[in-house]
């Protein structure tokens, strides 16, 4: 099954670039980035903090089908609703580095949108690291959450 998600690694780069369609309204799309309660259905994750501006920061909390807990953080540099969030991103208690988020959001029509990223690591064995993990899977089935929960606000 071919992944809606699309995640773009061009070799010896230390980026990816990754896009997804979504039949949401940009401002519902926007909205599974913003609100924690929303956040934590798509995400199955934990929203211990989420501070939507500037220099705020944000952290959440995992937990793996082994029970394992693991903890997600990082700052937010930018943040234009509707637009656009620029982020870091550092999976705590790994040997994983920090990565640098260009998250966008496009409106198509008024009722279709789509989420551009740009994700810089700090070396290309961080950016294989997290490829190797299944990455671009993981991000597609979370984004596929992303628009089934969504969509119901779509309807209320």
């Amino acid at each position: 099954m071919e992944l809606k998600t699309k995640v773009n690694a061009e070799d010896g780069k230390l980026e990816l670039k990754v896009t997804r369609e979504f039949d949401l309204p940009v401002d519902l799309l926007f909205k599974a980035y913003e609100e924690p309660e929303i956040l934590e259905q798509w995400m199955g994750t934990k929203v211990l903090k989420l501070e939507n501006r500037k220099h705020g920061s944000w952290q959440f909390e995992t937990t793996s089908p082994q029970g394992y807990k693991f903890g997600l953080s990082g700052v937010i540099h930018e943040f234009i609703p509707n637009v656009k969030i620029i982020r870091t991103f550092e999976m705590e208690g790994t040997s994983f580095g920090v990565q640098l988020e260009f998250l966008e959001f496009e409106a198509l029509t008024e009722d279709t949108s789509r989420l551009n990223m740009h994700i810089i690591y700090r070396s290309l064995e961080d950016r294989e690291q997290y490829l190797k993990i299944g990455m671009a899977r993981g991000m597609s089935l979370a984004h596929n959450q992303l628009e089934k929960v969504v969509s119901k606000l779509k309807k209320q």
